[in-house]
């Protein structure tokens, strides 16, 4: 069934196109490895071509999609071999950009934050979908409020690359609706400014994420 495009804060048909297909591979919905048909998600999405493949060209750009002459284009298969290198990234930047937001911050990142937090005693009892959206809305308002572009933009995407390694084995990760409700004391310490301890507390929350996925491969 077709469904209508949505209106997204005025995002141009392209951005458009880029968020729907991205949640899409980050999610597993298209499967790693899997063909992708760009006349086919223009007619799902209620989108052209022509802002479908601009979106896969940028997607391409951040490895969640890949080309070949002549065979078409495919998502990206999943490594778990890559989960050094990603987690390699996020151990650095992730604390810079949580001890930014402490800093930068504004009122209407607070209410983001609030609403955030307000969600998540809830988020044990939704299934584990729900759980790693929720945990990656937390990553990027906190990535938003550090009010730096190039990180931001830089931990957007491996965040997705990371995301996409969890929803692979989030059947057999334990303890998933702790791991999400970690953010509770992330987001108080950034609510508060406390640069040092939101830096701490996200270190760990990265590392914590890489040791509970080599546990269970």
């Amino acid at each position: 069934m077709m469904s209508a495009p949505t209106e997204e804060a005025g995002l141009s048909l392209a951005e458009q196109a880029y968020h729907a297909i991205c949640d899409r591979l980050v999610m597993l919905r298209i499967n790693p490895g899997a063909p992708i048909n760009d006349e086919r998600l223009a007619r799902e999405l209620g989108l052209g071509r022509t802002p479908v493949r601009e979106a896969l060209k940028r997607l391409e750009l951040e490895r969640l999609v890949v080309a070949f002459p002549r065979r078409g284009t495919f998502a990206t298969e999943v490594h778990i071999s890559d989960l050094r290198h990603i987690s390699e990234v996020r151990a650095a930047l992730e604390p810079l950009a949580a001890a930014d937001a402490a800093q930068r911050a504004g009122a209407a990142d607070a209410l983001i934050f609030e609403r955030l937090l307000e969600e998540l005693p809830a988020a044990a009892r939704t299934d584990h979908r729900d759980l790693i959206r929720l945990d990656t809305r937390v990553h990027r308002a906190v990535y938003a409020a550090a009010y730096n572009p190039y990180l931001t933009a830089t931990l957007l995407q491996y965040g997705n690359l990371a995301t996409r390694i969890w929803c692979l084995f989030v059947d057999r990760l334990p303890g998933l609706a702790g791991h999400v409700a970690e953010h509770e004391a992330l987001l108080r310490a950034v609510l508060n400014g406390d640069g040092d301890t939101a830096a701490e507390l996200s270190a760990r929350h990265v590392a914590d994420f890489e040791a509970a996925v080599r546990a269970v491969i």
